[in-house]
């Protein structure tokens, strides 16, 4: 499936790995850039030498392309910047924030640049900039969410801009992927998937959650703070549910209780601290299966799909 996507980024399948925090580390993104998508690292707050790490690990695993998230939310954004461009990365995506003052450096340096974007006017703005695509993100994905749905979000941005659209949010087989084509998409970013791959280093009760979870098992904590997260729906995700809308937890209780519970849920599987972030989608994933495997299965179905 050739589309401008993957003529652009120089892969065989138009299937981006969500750059997720302290889960998207090297050995995922070296396993969904062999599978044939692009696999992703994430930057989060990471320190640089970790991170420098990270990539220099991924390329001795795979010779296919593959790129780094960047947060730009995060305290060392700017030197994460720099460090993809010292470090030859092929893609930035960047999400929590406006890329604007690095696109030309990145650019210069010979890097892709897409932006994840909740809305048609910062989507809007992400092309004025210089951006090579974008990543129109529903509100189903899990992590940092906007409110606009998938269905909604991506024609409107497809509607509005001329460089290539990627889907994403609640996409987790072929069938997502053909629609997020019909809408007008011509990639798509899968993350809650691989949560669900054996190369994913995630704790053994991340992915038993994941497995496990049924179609009402997410929910959205944190919109007061400004910072709106889609959970799996643990105790503690439902204390925090709770908490926001009763009042017995301040905004700032929030922060303060919430400060590292993704790296518990991540490394130590966690369920009375942890923050097990995953979309909506988690309850149509059954099993753990090998990245490869996974690509081959949701291209397969959804070229099937669109044959038809």
């Amino acid at each position: 499936m050739k589309t401008r996507i993957t003529e652009l980024l120089g892969c065989q399948y138009p299937i981006i790995q969500g750059g997720m925090a302290w889960v998207a580390e090297h050995t995922l993104a070296a396993a969904v850039s062999n599978a044939g998508g692009i696999g992703l690292i994430a930057g989060g707050s990471a320190p640089i030498d970790y991170l420098r790490e990270q990539i220099r690990l991924c390329k001795e695993k795979t010779n296919k392309p593959f790129g780094v998230n960047i947060m730009l939310m995060s305290p060392n954004a700017e030197d994460l910047a720099q460090l993809c461009i010292d470090e030859k990365v092929a893609v930035v995506t960047t999400g929590a924030g406006n890329p604007g003052k690095f696109i030309p450096a990145w650019k210069e340096a010979g890097i892709k640049v897409i932006p994840v974007i909740p809305s048609v006017a910062l989507a809007k703005r992400m092309e004025r900039a210089g951006a090579d695509a974008v990543v129109a993100e529903g509100t189903e994905s899990g992590g940092h969410i906007g409110e606009n749905t998938t269905m909604c979000l991506v024609p409107q941005v497809v509607d509005a801009l001329e460089i290539p659209v990627i889907a994403a949010g609640g996409i987790a087989d072929g069938r997502g992927i053909a629609a997020s084509f019909m809408l007008g998409a011509e990639g798509v970013q899968i993350g809650t998937r691989f949560l669900a791959s054996e190369e994913c280093q995630i704790h053994p009760t991340f992915k038993e959650l994941v497995v496990k979870a049924k179609d009402t098992d997410s929910v959205v904590t944190g919109r007061y703070t400004g910072h709106p997260c889609r959970n799996i729906k643990t105790k503690f995700a439902k204390m925090l549910a709770n908490g926001e809308k009763d009042g017995s937890l301040t905004p700032e209780q929030f922060e303060e209780v919430t400060l590292g519970s993704l790296r518990k849920a991540v490394q130590d599987g966690n369920v009375e601290e942890g923050s097990f972030l995953c979309g909506a989608i988690a309850g149509m994933i059954n099993d753990i299966k090998p990245c490869d495997a996974i690509v081959k299965e949701l291209m397969e179905q959804a070229e099937r799909l669109i044959k038809n």
